[in-house]
């Protein structure tokens, strides 16, 4: 799997590919990332990589021509045996990034990510060769640079050896394998901190009502914070009786400290 970042800043990636758990992807692992600078491509002696938007207005727009050069140098780099890799703009144009979404792109090869600046691209090198455009949400960032972060992290905890529980990524909110919930509250030692007491089920060693308890947390805390899981996971069919019965249950009562 390879990632080619086009970023103005590659030095804003190197503590993220050389720090935490998700370094094993990076370093030698499964997932190779390229980082390549458009200035290194721009022309003149300063290396201008934007110039002001026609028909005036406030900020600078990124240059296409030093995007295609750099864009090109990259395909020559991965080489014609290689799958053309689809090229993906973080752009707040895009479609929102979501669990289902990191799970392609972690079973993928790989793709060309731009990381934009300033007020954007040309939109004509938009036009000619983005091929997906993807959101984090509903804000601005300075660059594309923290969503290009964000989408490595993701798709590297998800491969094999990654992190230190091969299963720990089983148990991740919007996870199939909890039906799309989110996550339940986790506790450690001390039993007793600060005159808060772990939940006496946790100290149980009965597997089954820990178990229980656990999704009973899990469809409480998506069903006042995210009803929208809820909904999705009982469209899916992926909701017991008991499950229905324990929402039943929370719509009677009075709300409380999850």
């Amino acid at each position: 799997m390879r990632f080619d970042v086009m970023t103005l800043f590659p030095e804003m990636f190197a503590p993220m590919l050389a720090s935490g758990v998700t370094r094993r992807a990076f370093e030698g692992g499964p997932v190779q990332v390229q980082l390549w600078n458009p200035r290194d491509f721009a022309e003149g002696n300063y290396r201008r990589v934007d110039d002001r938007p026609f028909g005036g207005g406030p900020g600078m727009v990124m240059l296409a021509e030093p995007l295609r050069q750099c864009l090109a140098a990259i395909r020559a780099a991965r080489g014609p045996e290689n799958p053309p890799a689809p090229v993906v703009l973080f752009s707040p144009v895009g479609e929102t990034l979501g669990h289902t979404g990191v799970q392609r792109w972690a079973s993928s090869a790989g793709a060309v990510l731009v990381c934009g600046r300033y007020e954007g691209l040309d939109q004509r090198f938009v036009d000619t060769h983005v091929d997906l455009q993807i959101s984090l949400g509903d804000f601005v960032l300075s660059g594309g640079e923290i969503a290009a972060m964000a989408l490595l992290d993701a798709v590297a905890r998800l491969q094999p050896g990654v992190l230190n529980d091969e299963g720990s990524h089983q148990l991740d909110s919007f996870n199939p394998a909890l039906d799309g919930l989110l996550d339940c509250p986790h506790y450690t030692r001390p039993e007793v901190w600060d005159g808060q007491p772990v939940p006496d089920v946790l100290l149980s060693g009965h597997h089954a009502q820990i178990e229980r308890w656990r999704r009973d947390r899990r469809l409480a805390i998506t069903a006042q914070r995210r009803p929208d899981l809820i909904a999705a996971a009982r469209a899916a069919g992926a909701l017991s009786g008991a499950d229905e019965a324990v929402l039943t249950g929370l719509g009677k009562s009075s709300p409380t400290r999850l």
